[in-house]
């Protein structure tokens, strides 16, 4: 049965109190906030951006260890940010100082260890399985494959708050998890919490001030077909989620249970069939990113 607008409007309220009584609620990096602003700015140059970095060594160098990563793929090492931004572009430096600032935000400690971990692929690869389809799949409109990654890297960030600060609501949702093997987690979340880890990540996104077509991706890659304000990055990323669970199972994040929307398939003009042939890719070009975890912060 579909959710009223009003009953939709009191749970955002719900959310919002929820977020804003949470001690201790990781929020990005003052440079992050000064670049997105920056940016926004059709003046804004590689040097103006650099001088941010520079502001914030421990950033500058993760990113001028992403950009010499396999991830790029670059043939020459880039030896400064003004360099870097000038090679892979200001939109693509904002999102991997984003992806650098959340992954090392949510830190693990022994009692979530393994789901972090687990978490944490799943997020990556799903980042790169959301690139790759947005590079590489033709669809009604073009999509820029930077944003694609940084989306689907974020895509369930509403996981961490409830694995970090409302864990006893994430244990009483892994225990229905492993009991209730055919049962959505959307489900089994909104039994628990009365909303489910999307719409959580979608109202921290807009209390980051992310930009809205972020913040519906992250609210709706589970519902792309509702009208949302994604620009379709929601299907997007939701293939490239059903391709992460594909290719990497795991049965703490319940991927068995993990379908790809029709309306995604139908949007990209794809069958099932062809969405599984790109498994193998996606494992090779995970390889390829496994360092961006390191360098970004993860272990």
């Amino acid at each position: 049965m579909p959710v009223s607008s009003a009953t939709n409007s009191s749970v955002e309220e719900q959310i919002k109190k929820i977020i804003g009584n949470i001690k201790n609620l990781p929020t990005p990096p003052i440079v992050f906030e000064q670049i997105q602003k920056v940016i926004n700015d059709p003046d804004t140059s590689s040097a103006d951006v650099a001088g941010i970095l520079s502001e914030d060594p421990a950033m500058s160098i993760k990113v001028l260890k992403l950009t010499n990563s396999a991830f790029y793929g670059l043939s020459r090492e880039i030896d400064s940010v003004r360099h870097a931004v000038t090679i892979i572009g200001l939109e693509a430096v904002k999102n991997l100082v984003l992806s650098a600032s959340v992954m090392s935000m949510f830190k693990a400690d022994e009692k979530n260890r393994e789901f972090h971990e687990d978490y944490w692929r799943h997020s990556l690869a799903t980042a790169v399985a959301s690139k790759m389809l947005a590079k590489e799949i033709k669809a009604n409109q073009t999509f820029n494959p930077d944003p694609a990654f940084t989306s689907g890297l974020i895509h369930d960030i509403g996981k961490m708050i409830i694995c970090g600060f409302m864990r006893e609501e994430h244990q009483k949702i892994q225990a229905i998890v492993k009991e209730s093997p055919n049962t959505s987690i959307r489900e089994i979340e909104t039994s628990i919490l009365g909303f489910d880890h999307a719409i959580l990540g979608k109202q921290l996104a807009l209390q980051w001030k992310l930009p809205d077509r972020m913040a519906d991706t992250i609210g709706y890659h589970n519902r792309p077909a509702e009208e949302n304000s994604s620009d379709n990055y929601a299907m997007l990323v939701n293939l490239g989620d059903c391709l992460s669970h594909m290719t990497f199972p795991s049965e703490k994040l319940g991927s068995a249970r993990i379908k790809a929307s029709a309306e995604a398939l139908s949007f990209f003009n794809l069958e099932m069939e062809k969405l599984l042939e790109l498994k193998s890719q996606l494992a090779e070009e995970y390889t390829k990113a496994e360092t961006f975890m390191r360098i970004a912060g993860i272990n």
